[in-house]
C-alpha cells in the first residue's frame, strides 16, 4: 500500500477499481489543518484525465500492471490480434486501445503490451519503426532552401511529410512517438 506522502508525478495507483497514473502533482501544507497533495490523474484504459485532492495518511492500492513483450499478428473485424512471444497465448484489443500505434504497425513487428489484473489495456511501440514509401509523387522543383516537402503514403497506409527527394520504395526510418521522418534506411 501507498500513503498519500508516496505520491508523486508517474506513480501508478488503483482508484475506483481502475488503473491510475499521476500525471501533475502539488503539495500544500496550510498553517492550521492537514497536508493537502493535489493530483492530476489520468485514467490507463478510458484516457480521462480527473483532479483528486488527497490528505495525509490517505492509503492507495498500487496498480499491479504487468508489461508483456508480444508480437503482432493481424487485425479484422474483431480488432488487433498479439501473440506472446513465450506462453504463444493471443490476446486482442481494439481500435481505440491500439490508438495512433495502428499508424506504424506491421506483420510480426515486436510491441510491449500493458496488463491491468490480466486484461490488456495499452500498447508501447518501439521509439523508431522502418516502413516502406508505398506512394510518393514526384518533388516540385522550385524554392527549395526552405525545406520543402512532400506528402507520401507508408506501407501501413499512414500519411507523413517527407523531403522531396522521397522515392517510391524508399524505407524509411520513422519516430512512433510524433510520427515524424527520421531519416531514410535503405532503398
Amino acid at each position: 500500500m501507498y500513503d498519500s506522502s508516496d505520491l508523486r508525478k508517474g506513480l501508478k495507483i488503483v482508484l475506483d477499481d481502475e488503473p491510475y497514473i499521476i500525471t501533475d502533482f502539488q503539495f500544500s501544507k496550510p498553517g492550521k489543518g492537514q497536508a493537502l497533495y493535489r493530483c492530476k490523474l489520468k485514467n490507463m484504459v478510458t484516457g480521462y484525465t480527473i483532479d483528486r485532492t488527497f490528505r495525509s495518511g490517505d492509503k492507495f492500492e498500487p496498480a499491479n500492471l504487468e508489461e508483456v513483450h508480444m508480437q503482432y499478428l493481424y487485425n479484422d473485424a474483431d480488432g488487433y490480434h498479439f501473440m506472446d512471444l513465450k506462453t504463444y497465448e493471443q490476446v486482442t484489443l481494439s481500435d481505440e486501445q491500439v490508438g495512433e500505434a495502428k499508424n506504424f504497425l506491421k506483420d510480426n513487428m515486436e510491441v510491449d503490451i500493458l496488463f491491468f489484473r490480466g486484461t490488456p489495456i495499452s500498447i508501447s511501440l518501439p521509439t523508431f519503426v522502418e516502413l516502406e514509401v508505398i506512394e510518393a509523387m514526384p518533388g516540385v522543383k522550385g524554392d527549395t532552401a526552405t525545406g520543402a516537402t512532400k506528402p507520401v503514403t507508408l506501407e501501413t497506409g499512414h500519411k507523413i511529410q517527407v523531403p522531396l527527394f522521397i522515392e517510391e520504395g524508399d524505407v524509411l526510418k520513422i519516430d512512433t512517438r510524433t510520427g515524424e521522418y527520421v531519416e531514410r534506411a535503405k532503398k
